[in-house]
């Protein structure tokens, strides 16, 4: 017969400490991919991925879930407040000139 082995709670715990010590100080996972042919850029990528928690990415500045609109109910609020005064602005430009 296999052997089963048990998972022990230390093991476990430590996985949960290694999870919380990355979400509170962050980590950065950067890389480019560059492909070039006779010295003619064809393909230029570059990837960066930063793993922090909430907090620890306000805390560095990065809030961009803020300003998206299918992240933040806000941020499409503020965007179909800013429509609605261009849409009202031109009407008003077009009723002047109708005038």
């Amino acid at each position: 017969m296999a052997e089963q082995k048990m998972m022990h709670a230390t093991q476990a715990t430590n996985l949960a400490d290694i999870l919380e010590r990355v979400l509170d100080k962050g980590i950065v996972i950067a890389g480019d991919i560059k492909i070039q042919l006779l010295d003619i850029d064809l393909l230029n990528i570059k990837i960066r991925l930063l793993i922090a928690s909430v907090d620890k990415a306000m805390e560095m500045g990065i809030n961009w879930w803020q300003q998206d609109p299918y992240l933040s109910s806000n941020a499409k609020e503020e965007r179909l407040e800013k429509e609605n005064k261009t849409l009202k602005s031109r009407l008003e430009r077009v009723e002047a000139k109708i005038r």
